[in-house]
């Protein structure tokens, strides 16, 4: 048997609050039927909706309503994107969603 320890490896990420915050969700504005403007479907971190998931419900991780949740598709299916949620952008070009306190313990910034 060996001991192995995981090498550093810088990955990208993006605290995720509400639809659009992802750089590279670009998002186009939108009008209603009545004209009034309003923000497009992000390309990465889309609408939460479930037809077995109320929009009313509440998160079972944050206590939000879904209504104001993320969805990401990952290799491993689907990821709710809770507000404050991290999304990371793995080495292969992954993305998964990450909670703000393993974030934190996790990983380190690095400079530019």
């Amino acid at each position: 048997m060996a001991n192995f320890r995981k090498r550093p490896v810088v990955v990208e990420a993006t605290q995720w609050f509400r639809n659009g915050d992802h750089p590279q969700d670009h998002c186009k504005r939108l009008k209603d039927p009545g004209g009034n403007l309003y923000l497009g479907e992000g390309a990465l971190v889309r609408y939460f909706r479930r037809p077995d998931v109320p929009g009313e419900q509440h998160c079972r991780e944050c206590n939000d309503v879904m209504h104001v949740h993320g969805w990401i598709d990952t290799k491993e299916g689907g990821h709710i994107v809770c507000p404050g949620d991290w999304v990371i952008t793995g080495v292969h070009g992954e993305l998964y969603p990450c909670k703000p306190d393993i974030f934190h313990e996790t990983y380190d910034p690095v400079p530019l």
